[in-house]
């Protein structure tokens, strides 16, 4: 294969020199500066969609410092010419990226803030060499370049630095600030974990933002990016001509993330059309406004791993890489009541919720509309209808990909809470040959927990196997042990004794007898007890599940 594709290359002139495939989103420059008269726009979009190359390949078409004729040529932007005589490599860009700026403690993260400014001075060390720049500018610069700024340094940073590449070059500056909402979600994390500093983190990073933006004469245009939008009472208060775009709204929406024809123009090029299906399954299923989208990362790196093996299975690339906290926080929830919610998403249905895209991190836990739509702006559920474009929208979870991460984190939910002394009672109901009891226990945990993939014979054997794990027994699994084996064997050693279980799932309510005797017949006939030698009592149990109930009943051998 000639197609060359680069896992998490965000540099855009590196990715174009480099030869690897480039999804051309060039168009994006022309329709933001032509088409609106925007002096600030604010894209929020999920993490992994995009949003850094899309600044990078923005610095690089508008900085004078830059000839970039060779790496834009060919992509669509040129095909205007008389706007890339007026723009292309015109203008003094500052670009800004926060994604580095989070920690766990106030005093580290604005350490963090102050290498980010340092290294936008660093980036721009000719200005100090420039005699139309003010004296003071300068000193403020080489303090901010040396990590000895005041808060005040800082907090006017941005503005600093604009006025003196105005001096320098006579001419207003494109300011690019990716990721701007970072440090705040990590602040208003540690908020949430008792451990907060939030509002001097948004302290800073208003002062930082509201000087660079409101009433700044050195402005030409400035495009912003992040997950959420922060209401603009909080951070862009006063800022003229101020534009956001959210996964809601139409205008846009196609530029962040791989469109049905682009993915096909891909995987055309890569020779791999054969895995359309498999790739439309796994990482399809976002709607961005009226469009729909597939994510860039996932299907990169699974491109990535076709190059090298023409068999490779897909895989969950969000999980190492992003923050999946919110889930987890959101079905710990005992105010909201949301697992029927899930348990519906889980199993490929939709719900209907009221939805904004203007938050605040302060209050993202303060209500459950308020959580389903941080879900929403950071990509674990979508519009489920593409034109639907009122407040109440109905949702859904994309893909396989994101399903397996809502599965993940319901298993640990139910493996965190689950009550001790309930499953030390089920087990013990079964030591004691207790039938009915033990079914009522069954049902009682199916109960409290999610369910999901349709109640299938999985989920059952998983749950079984989670119940016992850890419970001071040896568990093994047939799923883990390959054929020959019954679904679940409970050992207890120091007294000698097991347990072996066979599981069902049973149509409807009046086959659960009926499974269970199939569950039992099973048992014996594949001689399951034989191979248990030196223990003293064993006894074997068929269990059959429908939706939330479980019926137990023990084998007379």
């Amino acid at each position: 294969m000639d197609f060359k594709v680069g896992v998490g290359k965000s540099d855009f002139a590196a990715l174009r020199e480099s030869g690897n495939y480039y999804v051309d989103k060039t168009e994006l420059i022309y329709e933001l500066v032509n088409d609106t008269d925007n002096e600030v726009t604010l894209f929020t979009r999920p993490r992994r969609f995009g949003k850094t190359l899309m600044m990078s390949m923005m610095e690089n078409f508008f900085s004078i410092r830059k000839n970039s004729r060779n790496i834009f040529e060919g992509l669509a932007i040129t095909e205007h010419e008389d706007f890339c005589k007026e723009w292309m490599n015109q203008y003094p860009v500052l670009f800004v990226s926060f994604k580095d700026a989070e920690a766990e403690t106030y005093d580290v993260a604005y350490a963090k803030l102050m290498t980010v400014m340092a290294d936008v001075c660093k980036s721009n060390s000719d200005l100090s060499c420039n005699d139309t720049i003010d004296k003071d500018d300068l000193e403020v610069f080489a303090r901010l370049k040396a990590q000895k700024g005041t808060e005040s340094d800082v907090q006017n940073s941005l503005k600093t630095v604009m006025r003196m590449m105005n001096a320098a070059y006579g001419k207003k500056v494109i300011l690019l600030i990716d990721e701007y909402d970072v440090p705040l979600a990590k602040a208003s994390e540690r908020d949430t974990a008792k451990n907060g500093y939030y509002s001097g983190m948004l302290d800073v990073i208003k002062g930082i933002m509201s000087t660079a933006l409101k009433d700044n004469e050195f402005l030409k245009l400035a495009v912003i990016t992040g997950c959420l939008r922060i209401g603009k009472e909080s951070i862009f208060t006063g800022t003229n001509n101020f534009a956001s775009y959210s996964v809601l709204d139409e205008d846009f929406s196609d530029c962040f993330g791989f469109t049905h024809d682009e993915v096909d123009a891909i995987l055309e090029a890569a020779d791999r059309t054969d895995k359309a299906d498999i790739i439309r399954e796994w990482y399809d299923g976002y709607t961005f406004g009226n469009s729909l989208i597939y994510c860039p990362w996932d299907v990169v790196n699974y491109l990535s791993a076709l190059k090298k093996r023409k068999d490779a299975r897909p895989k969950n690339y969000w999980k190492n890489t992003s923050h999946n906290g919110i889930l987890l926080t959101f079905v710990k929830r005992t105010d909201f009541d949301v697992a029927g919610k899930f348990e519906k998403l889980l199993n490929g249905g939709s719900i209907v919720q009221t939805i904004t895209d203007e938050l605040t991190y302060d209050s993202l836990h303060s209500s459950e509309d308020n959580l389903w739509s941080v879900l929403l702006m950071t990509g674990y559920i979508t519009k489920a209808d593409p034109d639907e474009n009122d407040e109440t929208v109905s949702l859904k979870i994309p893909n396989k990909e994101i399903a397996s991460i809502f599965q993940d984190s319901v298993v640990r939910y139910f493996t965190d809470t689950v009550n001790t002394d309930t499953i030390e009672n089920l087990i013990g109901s079964m030591w004691e040959k207790d039938e009915e009891r033990s079914g009522e226990i069954l049902s009682g945990l199916l109960w409290d927990t999610i369910s999901y993939n349709d109640y299938h014979e999985d989920y059952y054997h998983a749950f079984l196997a989670g119940v016992f794990v850890g419970r001071g027994y040896e568990v093994e699994s047939n799923k883990e042990k390959g054929l020959g084996r019954p679904d679940i064997l409970l050992k207890d050693r120091k007294k000698r004794r097991a347990i072996i279980i066979e599981t069902k799932k049973s149509v409807k309510e009046t086959d659960m007898e009926k499974d269970c005797d199939k569950a039992i017949e099973q048992i014996r006939d594949e001689k399951y007890a034989d191979g248990l030698y030196g223990y003293d009592q064993i006894l074997c149990y068929g269990i059959a599940f429908f939706q939330k109930q479980a019926k137990v009943k023990l084998a007379a051998l």
